[in-house]
């Protein structure tokens, strides 16, 4: 495999994606959310909520399944396509992170789902605490670090307010 300089002189051009590669930077595109011209995060967090509440209607087993998946399958995806840096078209990380996020509902509803959204969002925007100290670590591992500890953090406040409130998310 060749390797490819992640600072090409300025002008230079990149080589094209190998074949290989082009299947894991779909997938750590999130199947092409993180090319949406705006906010990619935040794109790829919204496509989540459909099929992750979806999931936790109709097998919640499934949807932490589902996020371990998302988050090893984001590894490994980062790795094989030779991702340098923290791209923003890199959000594999965020479709894990929503995922564990929505974890901490009892069921889904309406009022549950948007709050794991917007408090997934702002944990991940403003990179307070441990979230904030996974997001300087290197390599894929520190890229999908901060959305996962985000996606916990989210989904542990969720149960909180769940279990003191449970009328609240409907």
């Amino acid at each position: 495999m060749p390797h490819m300089d992640p600072h090409p002189p300025r002008g230079a051009r990149r080589p094209l994606p190998q074949a290989g590669e082009v299947k894991w930077r779909l997938i750590a595109s999130g199947f092409g959310c993180g090319f949406a011209p705006f906010a990619p995060g935040t794109v790829a967090s919204a496509a989540t909520l459909l099929p992750g509440a979806l999931l936790l209607h109709f097998s919640p087993a499934l949807l932490p399944a589902a996020a371990l998946i998302a988050a090893l399958t984001g590894l490994w995806a980062i790795q094989a396509a030779h991702v340098v840096g923290d791209p923003g078209w890199v959000v594999i990380d965020e479709i894990a992170g929503q995922l564990l996020a929505l974890c901490g509902l009892a069921h889904a509803s309406v009022a549950g789902v948007l709050a794991a959204f917007v408090i997934f969002r702002l944990l991940d925007v403003t990179k307070l605490g441990p979230i904030g100290w996974a997001d300087r670590q290197g390599g894929p591992a520190g890229i999908m670090a901060d959305d996962v500890i985000a996606g916990a953090i989210t989904a542990g406040i969720l149960w909180a307010i769940g279990s003191r409130w449970p009328a609240l998310f409907g």
